[in-house]
């Protein structure tokens, strides 16, 4: 897919007419990665990012002039948004533009995705609970562990410490499936209907802190984090999001949150062995399919 700078082309994609822009425009200038390129990635990785998705109030990451220019965040649908994109309405607090509420756009189909790829919104990112058919809120239906470390620890502590917090959930009869976070970390993700998830990831990180004080962190102060990997058990905040699986990232290179295997995990020894970009994932899913599959929470 290619076209003129400026230029816009109509395209059919199941069974809407969508309008692409700036194809050929240059997001990620380290690797002459285009627009075009990310509406592709988003296309083709549509049957296994779509189940992640569904269901889920949309907040995106939106770099208009590419990974090394100017972004903003955009939780409320824009206002162009086509009538036939579903839309909720949640309320806001704390609001930086000072609504009670806003309008939350769900992804629930291909024509979805391709739209918002069109708007340059690199970075898809949701809570860990939906809404149900008539938009209200649903308990949380997954618990995430986002581990993120102070240098020099890298994402081979967190994968050390991603062990740990599997072991501690398997006693407890849950399976996690971790995945990258596209960037230094990695997130481990796994279904939930046990009352609150921020809770319950707490009193995990608070144990695993006491038992490995010298690689484990459990507070967001940025002193106490150097040489140790933060569990970040608040991302189970009703009130935040984490960065959906097969999300692209706003790095030098176009950087994928990619599942992994816990095999994977196990054998990191360098933090390179767990950076994978768009055509990695793009061979990986044709490959292995979807490898996190049952990580959140029942589809609706």
């Amino acid at each position: 897919m290619s076209a003129s700078s400026g230029r816009r082309v109509t395209v059919n994609v199941g069974g809407r007419a969508l309008s692409l822009s700036n194809l050929d425009k240059v997001l990620y200038p380290d690797v002459g990665f285009t627009k075009a390129e990310v509406i592709d990635h988003y296309s083709r990785l549509a049957p296994v990012i779509l189940p992640h998705l569904r269901g889920r109030p949309l907040t995106v990451k939106r770099y208009p002039n590419g990974v090394d220019g100017a972004f903003f965040f955009e939780k409320n649908a824009p206002r162009h948004t086509p009538d036939w994109i579903r839309t909720v309405t949640l309320p806001a607090p704390g609001s930086t533009s000072g609504r009670e509420t806003l309008d939350y756009a769900i992804v629930e189909d291909l024509p979805t995705l391709v739209y918002f790829a069109n708007l340059a919104a690199l970075e898809l990112h949701v809570p860990m609970w939906r809404v149900d058919g008539s938009g209200a809120p649903l308990p949380p239906d997954t618990v995430v562990f986002d581990l993120d470390p102070g240098a020099p620890a890298t994402v081979v502590e967190c994968c050390l410490v991603a062990s740990l917090i599997r072991h501690e959930l398997d006693a407890d009869g849950i399976t996690a499936r971790p995945k990258t976070s596209g960037g230094k970390g990695l997130q481990l993700y796994a279904p939930w209907d046990g009352g609150d998830p921020s809770a319950y990831a707490k009193g995990i990180a608070r144990k695993l802190e006491k038992r490995h004080p010298a690689s484990v962190v459990s507070v967001m102060t940025r002193k106490a984090r150097p040489g140790r990997v933060f569990i970040d058990w608040s991302q189970n905040s009703t009130a935040k999001t984490t960065v959906a699986p097969y999300s692209l990232r706003a790095q030098p290179r176009p950087t994928v949150s990619t599942p992994l295997t816990w095999d994977e995990v196990e054998r990191c020894e360098e933090p390179e062995d767990l950076v994978f970009t768009s055509a990695d994932v793009l061979a990986r899913v044709e490959e292995r399919g979807d490898l996190f599959a049952g990580a959140t929470g029942t589809d609706l």
